[in-house]
């Protein structure tokens, strides 16, 4: 297991913090007049997804987590739960609960694959592609005069997620979104 000093803690690491695994969403390092050097840190905890806010001073470390892959199958979610088996070991079936992965679940359908990342072998969270292409389920008719308002309109997807997309976008289009904004990116195949 790698130890970080203070300066290594960077954004997409994933560390041990009170023995439990935590992703650093970001970190900014910055020096106070006449005081050594901090990193401030927010760290989103892997299991919970509760994020908290940590200062690493100069003579501090952290354990970076062994953190291991698996590759997954997404089922459903249903009773707050999302359900996904292991790929190629059915048997394998594990849930995460559905607040812990809800920003990644929207943007899968049944059956998509994901990759799990585990910590001591046990699952943690998942991991998905930052660009997914997704079918428009319902989409309001785009009306005549609407383009001054700057032309744009709610759309749901098949996953269920609800984007903003320009007023040309129509049912049953595919669409390319980006996962980590959530943001309409582009159409990739017109109904």
């Amino acid at each position: 297991m790698a130890i970080l000093s203070y300066n290594e803690i960077t954004q997409k690491k994933v560390i041990v913090y009170n023995n439990e695994p935590y992703e650093v969403l970001s970190s900014h390092v910055f020096r106070m007049q006449q005081r050594k050097p901090v990193n401030q840190t927010k760290l989103k905890h892997l299991i919970s997804g509760k994020v908290l806010e940590i200062s690493f001073h100069q003579s501090e470390t952290v354990p970076e987590a062994d953190i291991g892959k698996m590759q997954a199958t997404y089922l459903y979610t249903n009773r707050g739960e999302s359900w996904f088996t292991e790929s190629g070991n059915p048997k394998n079936r594990f849930a995460f609960p559905e607040n812990a992965v809800h920003e990644k679940v929207q943007w899968l359908v049944q059956n998509a694959p994901v990759e799990v990342l585990l910590y001591n072998d046990n699952p943690m969270t998942i991991s998905i592609p930052i660009k997914v292409e997704l079918k428009v389920k319902e989409a309001p008719p785009a009306v005549k005069g609407d383009t001054a308002t700057g032309g744009d309109k709610k759309v749901v997807l098949e996953s269920g997620a609800s984007i903003t997309t320009p007023l040309f976008i129509n049912e049953g289009d595919i669409l390319r979104i980006n996962t980590d904004t959530g943001e309409y990116v582009e159409r990739v195949e017109k109904a």
